[in-house]
């Protein structure tokens, strides 16, 4: 796959005169992009509109990247199928029918207080192995502000709870940071690992590390995470559209609301820059 990558650098250089600068970002944004496909296909063949639109959401859902940002990536990869299509190596074409995404400044969301707890008081409805996970989940998604990959790749041993804290890695470079758990998500997430979690894990893999777990005793994927929150948001009758991030943002706001110092809420939500935190001075607050 990294051969028809060259080639194509090799061809918009050739062929089409693009600067220096100008292949040096397509060659970024497609060893992004094979990065991420890489574990689920095996050929471009493979990659289907599905898959490119995945990745759109991990861009703006979970690496936070700007509109700009992400409409430049998606003209790289559109390029790079049309390539690919023009030169007989693939018979169709996923991004066809893809629309480029708008460059525009999007304020995030965050939801109401009532539709706050409505949502999380919802799993504690019921007292089954995935209840108490689904409550230890939403309890934590809001108290920790964490993005969706940070979630699903924590294990058991990433939790202190006698210091109400998580060690995070984030996956897109390993740099690790501590986040307190706010004390709501205490009792829900010990209720989980006491009794919820020990219900799910298999019988067949007694030492899986991941912290949440699904119906098949293993570690929860990102799809099975907004699969869940979708599920409580339509229970309790949420007409908004409501994502893991939308908690992420209600998070970020909160703090704000308490006056909390800028450089603190960005090192809690893991900004690379403060720019990105200072979005969140100018949230919008549904009443």
């Amino acid at each position: 796959m990294e051969e028809q990558i060259q080639q194509f650098l090799e061809y918009i250089t050739t062929e089409k005169g693009y600067s220096a600068n100008t292949l040096a970002a397509y060659r970024n944004d497609l060893s992004q992009f094979l990065a991420f496909v890489r574990p689920r296909v095996s050929s471009w063949e493979e990659v289907t509109r599905e898959t490119i639109m995945d990745y759109i959401s991990v861009m703006k859902e979970e690496r936070e990247y700007a509109s700009s940002t992400v409409a430049r990536k998606v003209a790289a990869i559109k390029s790079f199928f049309h390539y690919l299509v023009d030169k007989g190596v693939l018979q169709d074409d996923p991004t066809a029918t893809l629309d480029s995404p708008k460059v525009r400044k999007r304020l995030p969301k965050a939801i109401s207080q009532e539709d706050l707890e409505r949502l999380l008081s919802e799993p504690a409805r019921d007292r089954s192995p995935k209840a108490l996970r689904d409550r230890a989940l939403l309890e934590m998604l809001y108290a920790t502000g964490l993005r969706v990959t940070e979630v699903v790749t924590l294990n058991v041993d990433d939790v202190n709870l006698a210091s109400a804290s998580l060690r995070v890695v984030r996956p897109k470079d390993g740099k690790e940071r501590i986040v307190p758990i706010r004390e709501r998500a205490i009792e829900p997430l010990r209720d989980y690992l006491e009794r919820g979690r020990t219900a799910l894990l298999s019988r067949r893999n007694p030492d899986e590390p991941a912290l949440f777990l699904n119906h098949r005793g293993k570690r929860l994927t990102r799809q099975g995470l907004w699969l869940i929150v979708k599920h409580y948001v339509r229970e309790v009758g949420i007409h908004e559209e409501v994502t893991p991030h939308t908690l992420r943002h209600t998070f970020a706001a909160s703090l704000l609301d308490t006056k909390a110092d800028l450089e603190y809420v960005q090192e809690i939500l893991g900004h690379a820059s403060i720019s990105t935190t200072q979005i969140y001075t100018q949230i919008e607050r549904k009443e």
